[in-house]
This record gives C-alpha cells, structure tokens and sequence, in this order.
C-alpha cells in the first residue's frame, strides 16, 4: 500500500492510504500543488468529475479545497474500494464515488455539465483522446469549463480545438496542462438590426 497526502484545505495534511495497482500512479505532490495554485480560486463550490480517479489524489485534494461536488470514477474495483474507504475516514459529504469505465461513462450524455474535470488515464493506453472526445461531444463541458490533463512526456494528444491552454508544466516524464473550454459562436458577435 501507498499513500497520498492532502496538500491544503479542510484536509489539509491527512495521509491516506492507496492500493498497489498497475497503472495506479498519483499524481506527485509538487504537481498537485502547481494544479491547484492554478485553480485557487475556481474550485468554491463548483462541480468537479475525477474520471480516471485511481488513488483520489487529485479529486480528494478538490473536496478539500471546497469543491461543492466531487465525482470520481474508476474501473478498478480495489481503487473504488480503496476510495470509498478514504472518502469514509475523511467524512467527505460532497464526494461521490463509482465503478465505471470511463470511456463508456462520456459515451453517455450528461445531463449536467461539470466546471472543472481532472483527466489522469494510465499513460500509452490512448484513452486521453478518447476521454476528451466522449466529453467534448455528450454534453460534460460547458463555455468555460477547465479541464486537467496529465500525460507522458513522450505522448502529443491531440485536443479538441474549443480546449484553450491556459496554463502548462512538466516535471520528469510527466507532462500537465490546463484547459478552458472557448467554443466561439461567430454569430454571437453579429446583433440583429435595430438591437
């Protein structure tokens, strides 16, 4: 077992503990902290999905930042566990945990778009692509929509358009951007005569 720690927030400095899983990587401390600086102050009380959730580490650290609604999902029935047992001990009431795949999770629509979504997938699988789309195109996203994504130096996911970058980093082999959802409606500009 492993564990992460909760940078800040109401949970600031817990320790919780983590199953050994291939393909379970948490995102390291100095990352989560760069992420969450970047969203200081667009975390209260917004709705946040964790779709490729594994150890909670970047979900959890939202619930402790005040995030009105936490959903996190995995596949792997250990992780769930393991995160449904974290989110007991912490006694987290606005986080939600499921075992789903996520690919067939953004094949659905969504009824309710998120503000903020954290996409981690395990590297070299070609699910962030695929995650992105299935978000893009059922309805997960909204104008202004920020989306965190994490993968291998060695990868160049291509993005939809509407993801502009508003901000990026590294840190070994890891490679990590923030999006903001900018769709444009070109007639959005264009008044009606005599408005």
């Amino acid at each position: 077992m492993g564990t992460v720690r909760i940078i800040s927030g109401r949970y600031r400095g817990r320790r919780l503990r983590v199953p050994d899983e291939e393909g379970l990587r948490p995102t390291t401390d100095r990352v989560r902290e760069t992420l969450f600086n970047w969203l200081q102050f667009r975390l209260n009380g917004v709705r946040c999905l964790d779709l490729f959730a594994g150890s909670g580490a970047l979900g959890l650290e939202a619930a402790s930042r005040f995030a009105g609604q936490v959903v996190m999902t995995d596949r792997n029935p250990r992780a769930v566990g393991s995160l449904q047992e974290n989110v007991r001990i912490l006694g987290c009431t606005n986080v939600t945990v499921t075992q789903t795949d996520a690919l067939q999770l953004v094949s659905r629509k969504c009824l309710e778009p998120y503000d903020v979504v954290f996409l981690d997938p395990p590297y070299h699988r070609d699910l962030l692509e695929a995650a992105a789309r299935g978000l893009e195109d059922h309805g997960f996203l909204r104008e202004g929509s920020l989306i965190y994504a994490e993968h291998s130096a060695d990868e160049s996911p291509a993005l939809p358009a509407s993801w502009q970058l508003f901000r990026s980093g590294s840190a070994g082999q890891c490679r990590f951007a923030l999006y903001e959802v900018h769709r444009g409606d070109p007639a959005a500009g264009a008044a009606e005569p005599g408005s």
